[in-house]
This record gives C-alpha cells, sequence and structure tokens, in this order.
C-alpha cells in the first residue's frame, strides 16, 4: 500500500493543477446534487418492530385524523384573572378564528369546547393541523401569519406563545462557536508548523473535505429521512479528522524538505508513510460508524454511514488535494515569511537562521547545534523519559484518575431531553407544564385490540388498573374506533417525558396488562410518542455493551494485523474502554447531574439522550485508534530498524509526541466549539467527544500507554509465529518503501534517484544500530 500511495502522491504534486481542478469539479457538482436533491430534515426516532411503533402504526390506520403537522398557540391569562371570563375569552376565540382562516392551516381547535382548559382555569391551548406534513414542510409564510396573530393577542394582556414542531427553531448548524473552534485549530497549526503558509493547508483542505461530505449528506436526504444531527455529526467530525490526517502528512513533508529532500520526493514518501497511517485511521472511524448499522436503528444508521462518507471524502483529499497544494507552495513550505515564526523554526530545528531548505543534493544539513532537523524534540523526549522511569507510579494513578472520572456513568440514564433555551416552543411547554402538568404532552396511548365483544370490557378493566398505578395524573375514557375492534385510552403521566418516573408508568402498564389481555383475549400494547423515544432508550441501552464489545474485538484484530502483536492491541483496547467510560462520567456529571453546567451554558439537567452512549463509543473508537496508530506506529518502526524495545519507546514517542497532542488539542477545539450550540443533543455530542479525546490522547496514549510498553520491554513486541506467518503484512511504517527507494530506484517513473535519508532517522548516531534489540518475533518481514 505505502508503495501505491507513494506513487499517488508523487502523482499529485506533478498534476497538481489537474488534481485541484478535479476537486473543484467534484465540490460543483456535490452543490449541484444538494441543490436539486436535498429535501427537509424531519425528526424520525422510531425502531421498526418495537411494540410502541406498531401500536403507533395501528393506530394511524384505526383512526384517521386529519393528515398534517401540529402546532400549538398557548394562552395564559394574567395574574388574578382567568383565560375563561371577558376579554381574555374573546382574544383566545378570536385568535383561534383568525388561525383556521390562515392559508396553510387545516384547522384551529376551539379550545374551550375541546376542553383544553387547565384546572385552574389560567391556561388555554388551541391545537392547529396544518395541510403540510411534516412540520419542515409548512411554509414559511403560514408560520408568520400565525405569529402575528399571536402577537396580536399579547396586545391584549394575554401571555401568548407558540408550540409543537412546528415552530421549533432549528439553530445553524455552523455558528460562532465554530468559528471560534477553526480560529483556535489554525494557531494551533501555526504552533506547530512555525509557518502561517503550512498552517492554512490542513484548514483548507478539511473545508474543502468536508463541504463536500455535507453537499453529499444532504443530496441523501432525497432518499433517506435525516435528522439535522446527521448533518451536525458529519460536519463535526469532518471538520475534526480533515485537519488531523492533513497535519499527519504535512508535518511528515515539512520536515523532509526541511531537512533537504526534493519538495516532490518529499510528497510522495510522505503520502507514501504517514498517509498510509492515515488510510487506516480513516478505516477504523468508518468501520465503526458503519458498525452502528448493526444496532438496527435506522436514524441511527443514517448518522452512522453521513459521517462515515463523510471521512471517507476526507482520507481521499488528504491523499490528493493535499499533495497537490503542496505542489503550489514547493519549498516554501518550510520556511515561513513572517520573521518571528521563522526565527522560532529554526530554533526549533537547531537549524541555521535563514537557512535555505529544499536542496537538490538530497544530503543533510545540520545547524550550528550539529542537531538533524527532525530529531526528537527534547520536551517529548523528557516526557518519555520521565513516565518510563515512574512506570510503576504513572500506570495505577492514571488508571484510578479515569476510574474515578467513570463513577458517575453508573447512574446513566438514557431518553430524550427535552428543549431548553429561550424560544417560544420552549416557553409554550413551560406554560403547558405549568397549567396542565409535565405529562401532558407526553400522553402513553394504551391500544386494545380484539373482536367487538370483548375489546370494551378489557378497555374498561385496564383503564380502571392505570387509574391506580403509581404517576397516573389521568385516564381518559376509552375511544372505540369505527368498526369497534379497537379502543383507544390516553393516561396523562404525572411526571415529563424525560422522567424516570414516566418509565416506571410505561413498566407497570405494561405488566398490568398482561393478565387482562390472558383473560379477555385480546392484545394490549402501549404507544405514543413518549412510549417510542423510551423504548429507543431502552432497545440503545441493551445494545452498548454488545456494541462495546464489537467494537473492542475489532481494534484487537485490526491492531493485531497492523502491529504485529497481539499485547499492544490488547493494551490498546483496555485503553480505549478508560477512555469511553471516563467520558460517559464526566456526561453524567454534567448533563444529568448538574455539575458545572453552567460553564457549558446548559439551563437545565436531565436524561442523557439516548443515542450520545453509542455514538460516541463508535467515534471514539476509532479516533483513539487514529492516536494508537500515530503514536506507536513510530515506536515500532525504531524497534524493527534495530533498537532496543525501551529505547525505540522513547524515540518513537519523542518524534510522535508533539503531532499528536496538536492533533488532539484540534480534535478538543473542534468538538469544544459544538458545545456553544443552543441544541442541547449538539451541546452534549460536542463536549462528550471533546473530554472522550482529552482522556484518549493525553491520559492513556500519551501517559499510559508509554508506561504500560516501558513495563512489557521487547514482550510487547510478541506474536506467535503461526501468526506470524500467516497474518498479512500491512507495512504501516512503510519500510518496504523506504527499502525500495533507499535502494535508488523511484517506484512509479523508472528512474534512479539519489537517495534521501529520511529526517526523521537517527540511526547514524545509534550506537546499537543494526542490533536485534530484544527478542520476540519481528514483523517487518
Amino acid at each position: 500500500m505505502s508503495t501505491l500511495l507513494y506513487r499517488l502522491g508523487r502523482f499529485a504534486y506533478r498534476r497538481r493543477r489537474l488534481v485541484i481542478a478535479g476537486w473543484l469539479a467534484i465540490l460543483l457538482l456535490a452543490a449541484a446534487a444538494a441543490i436539486t436533491l436535498m429535501r427537509p430534515f424531519a425528526s424520525q426516532n422510531n425502531i421498526p418492530g418495537t411494540e410502541s411503533q406498531r401500536s403507533l402504526d395501528v393506530l394511524e390506520a384505526r383512526f384517521p385524523t386529519a393528515d398534517g403537522a401540529e402546532g400549538r398557540i398557548v394562552f395564559r391569562a394574567a395574574e388574578g384573572s382567568t383565560i375563561t371570563a371577558d376579554p381574555a375569552r374573546r382574544t383566545v376565540l378570536a385568535a383561534t378564528g383568525a388561525a383556521a382562516a390562515v392559508r396553510g392551516v387545516a384547522s384551529a381547535e376551539d379550545p374551550y369546547d375541546a376542553g383544553a382548559v387547565s384546572a385552574d382555569r389560567s391556561t388555554a391551548i388551541t391545537t392547529l393541523t396544518f395541510t403540510e406534513e411534516p412540520a419542515e414542510d409548512v411554509p414559511a409564510g403560514t408560520r408568520d401569519a400565525i405569529e402575528d396573530i399571536a402577537e396580536r393577542a399579547r396586545a391584549s394582556g394575554l401571555t401568548v406563545e407558540l408550540g409543537g414542531d412546528v415552530f421549533v427553531e432549528q439553530p445553524a448548524p455552523f455558528g460562532v462557536g465554530e468559528i471560534a473552534g477553526l480560529f483556535v485549530t489554525l494557531c494551533v497549526l501555526v504552533f506547530v508548523f512555525r509557518s502561517l503558509r503550512a498552517a492554512v493547508i490542513p484548514l483548507v483542505t478539511a473545508l474543502i473535505g468536508v463541504t463536500v461530505g455535507v453537499l453529499l449528506v444532504l443530496a441523501g436526504s432525497r432518499f433517506v429521512t435525516m435528522d439535522s444531527s446527521s448533518l451536525t455529526l458529519a460536519m463535526m467530525l469532518g471538520l475534526a479528522v480533515g485537519v488531523d490526517y492533513a497535519l499527519f502528512i504535512v508535518s511528515r513533508h515539512r520536515d523532509q524538505v526541511r531537512g533537504g529532500m526534493a519538495p516532490e520526493e518529499s510528497a510522495g514518501r510522505a503520502v507514501g508513510t504517514a498517509g498510509t497511517a492515515v488510510v487506516f485511521a480513516g478505516a477504523t472511524v468508518v468501520i465503526a460508524l458503519a458498525a452502528l448499522a448493526v444496532v438496527r436503528i435506522p436514524f441511527l444508521t443514517v448518522m452512522g454511514v453521513g459521517a462515515a462518507g463523510t471521512v471517507v471524502v476526507s482520507v481521499l483529499v488528504a491523499l490528493t488535494l493535499l499533495p497537490a497544494l503542496l505542489g503550489v507552495l514547493g519549498t516554501r513550505v518550510a520556511a515561513s515569511s513572517i520573521p518571528v515564526l521563522r526565527r522560532s523554526a529554526d530554533r526549533a530545528d537547531g537549524g541555521r537562521p535563514g537557512g535555505r531548505p529544499g536542496g537538490r543534493s538530497g544530503g543533510q544539513w545540520k545547524g550550528r547545534s550539529g542537531r538533524r532537523p527532525g530529531a526528537p524534540a527534547s520536551a517529548g523526549l523528557r516526557w518519555a523519559h520521565a513516565v518510563t522511569r515512574r512506570r510503576w507510579v504513572v500506570l495505577p494513578l492514571g488508571v484510578a484518575g479515569l476510574a474515578l472520572c467513570a463513577l458517575p456513568a453508573l447512574d446513566l440514564r438514557l431518553g430524550l431531553p427535552k428543549d431548553r433555551g429561550d424560544s417560544t416552543a420552549v416557553r409554550a411547554q413551560d406554560l403547558i407544564d405549568a397549567g396542565f402538568g409535565p405529562g401532558y404532552t407526553g400522553a402513553l396511548i394504551v391500544v386494545v385490540q380484539g373482536s367487538t365483544m370483548n375489546v370494551g370490557p378489557a378497555a374498561e378493566q385496564i383503564a380502571g388498573r392505570v387509574t391506580a398505578l403509581p404517576h397516573t395524573a389521568s385516564v381518559a375514557a376509552p375511544v372505540p374506533n369505527a368498526t369497534g375492534d379497537t379502543v383507544m385510552i390516553e393516561v396523562i403521566p404525572a411526571a415529563g417525558p424525560d422522567s424516570a418516573h414516566t418509565q416506571d408508568l410505561l413498566d407497570d402498564i405494561r405488566r398490568a396488562r398482561d393478565p387482562i389481555a390472558a383473560l379477555t383475549g385480546t392484545r394490549i400494547d402501549v404507544t405514543g410518542s413518549t412510549a417510542v423515544d423510551l423504548d429507543v432508550a431502552a432497545k440503545l441501552a441493551s445494545a452498548l455493551p454488545v456494541y462495546c464489545l464489537v467494537v473492542m474485538g475489532l481494534a484487537i484484530l485490526l491492531l493485531t494485523v497492523v502491529f504485529r502483536s497481539i499485547v499492544v492491541p490488547v493494551k490498546a483496547a483496555l485503553g480505549f474502554l478508560l477512555s469511553v467510560v471516563g467520558a460517559l462520567g464526566a456526561v453524567v456529571a454534567v448533563f444529568q447531574w448538574g455539575w458545572l453546567s453552567g460553564l457549558v451554558g446548559l439551563d437545565g439537567t436531565g436524561p442523557i439522550v439516548s443515542f450520545l452512549p453509542i455514538l460516541v463509543i463508535g467515534i471514539l473508537f476509532g479516533l483513539a485508534m487514529d492516536y494508537e496508530v500515530f503514536l506507536v506506529s513510530r515506536m515500532r518502526e525504531e524497534y524493527t530498524r534495530g533498537r532496543p524495545a525501551r529505547e525505540a519507546l522513547r524515540v518513537g514517542y519523542a518524534h510522535s509526541a508533539k503531532v499528536v497532542a496538536a492533533a488532539a488539542l484540534i480534535m478538543v477545539s473542534v468538538f469544544g466549539s459544538f458545545v456553544l450550540s443552543e441544541n442541547a443533543v449538539v451541546k452534549g455530542m460536542g463536549f462528550a467527544l471533546a473530554i472522550g479525546v482529552l482522556f484518549d490522547a493525553f491520559v492513556v496514549r500519551m501517559t499510559l500507554v508509554p508506561a504500560v510498553m516501558a513495563i512489557l520491554d521487547h514482550r510487547a513486541w510478541w506474536l506467535p509465529g503461526l501468526l506470524h506467518r500467516y497474518l498479512p503484512h500491512i507495512d504501516l511504517e512503510g519500510e518496504r518503501l523506504a527499502r525500495h527507494l533507499d535502494g535508488g530506484f523511484a517506484p512509479g517513473n523508472g528512474t534512479r534517484e539519489p537517495r534521501h535519508a529520511a529526517p526523521e532517522s537517527a540511526l547514524a548516531e545509534d550506537p546499537h544500530a543494526g542490533a536485534r534489540g530484544g527478542r520476540g518475533v519481528r514483523g517487518d518481514g
């Protein structure tokens, strides 16, 4: 693979105009497809085949109602007066009549005739049915007309708010917070490269990749029902991995050019070596996201596939468009026109100020310090020495710290938290909760099916049992359908849809219905939007351990092939588990318990959104394997070249630590910027992924991994002989490519080129070069 990518990198460098034009064409075609095919997003939180969803389908078939989206106008009387007395009553009736006359409104229900007046007579609800379905298809002009009616009613002294899905405000997918995250990312890249030109390249390629990916997601909305969270996740993940993948390739390329390698050759080698790791890292993220399909929840599958597609585009951009843009810069990628950055780069490399990199001779150049550019950074080397010397202290402290962070996860409660903020839909819900109780809009629907002779008695019995259950606010009279073979009973919970008491009530109803159904020969199910949401949460909670085992098993299998070791993959999977439970513990502490919730702009607490943990597991698995590959592959590269195991650990760590740390900071800044979103679901995803990357990169990979590797010494690279013979050789480190090129032959053009020693290698200064540093089977072939 490394040889193929080497050729691809050189081709993109030489044919840069063609490659750039090709990506611009792809961008335009994706934009045209999105504009032509995209449809409005629609929430679809269901699981086909479950009791609640099956019963909901029965209700829609046997209790036909006016098709169309629903909305609400909520009226509340002034303090000291009632909504049933004039002039408040006249205002409500006038507003209801005006709403019924609005174009696009199918009906407006009189709250006094419908009984939609609170017990204390302070609040009334006019239910609107629109001609369009879903809510996102209701024209903006229709919504504006209803808002004008509400504004006129407010002028009479009433408090009036608009609720329901039609009036839920969809936050912009990209705002000030995300722009701030991009600015932080640019600052990190400038710090790493000491060059504004080099720093801009990863940002440009990431933005192009995520734009193409998001446009394709929008085009895909024509064929599948898609939630707005799918777009947000694709954007969030595409930006993060796009910058990171470009960072690894540009970092390798820039070091080589500063070391004297010809830019075209360097671009090929960077794509052939770092690009191979990028392909594997991207594949792990894609597999983890695509594996969400095994949970068999449609909206989750759509989210995973959409995000995976964006990651695929980001990998392709890094392997093709990136070397093309490096070709535009040429040798300028290795230097900065800003004096302070140029001097900083020279000091970091130990090179002479004003040195001109990129000579054609291919030789190494040294600065006044005599140290080659690309030699291990002193800070990373010092940290590696400190961790490996105190490994028996670092390891238990790190594990104990993450275990402490994970403790709140024992109280993890999944659900669908209600919207929070200061929108009219949120204020309308608050008025309903205050006037009618928090369970009014989260009714459970009991559906009794059977013969016309027995459904009536069965409905009366189950209604009586449910009335006596704890956490029941009220039970409506049974309502039969036109043929008399199905009866619907509306149950209002005493608590809100996101309360644990409502889950208890759902479980109690399902336990109570079994003996009645058996005695009367009927079928009794419970449905409603609240029941569907709770069933989704229960399904996801049961799938969580299985999915976690699947991705951990996948991690062990993939890393065994890549690193040709048994111990390293097991250690990587256990480290991933520590990161995940630590991140989930932090999410529970902040979003469910309310600890430090003000720092993330959270207005209230509640259950964790049901699909968040499984998404976090899938995404963090891919990212954790990214960091494992980028960090440990360099250790293995040094080990297979003959260094003793612990020395290879320190040297490989020192080479990789700075880039891995920068990549992690970029991930944290991108994910963390979404914490500023007004959407509670997006806020939770951003926080969980940011804290998960922070734990995995800095605690697990950069601290616990070197400690464990130092304890294991050469045993970390042990592989049974049978596996050594039959496992495929991935050549992640590009050893075969290096041997091929160092022999003087450049694949792909049939010409001889001067030998270029990789600037990262310090073998010439290593007294142990060529020695077999430790026992065990080597995986370099």
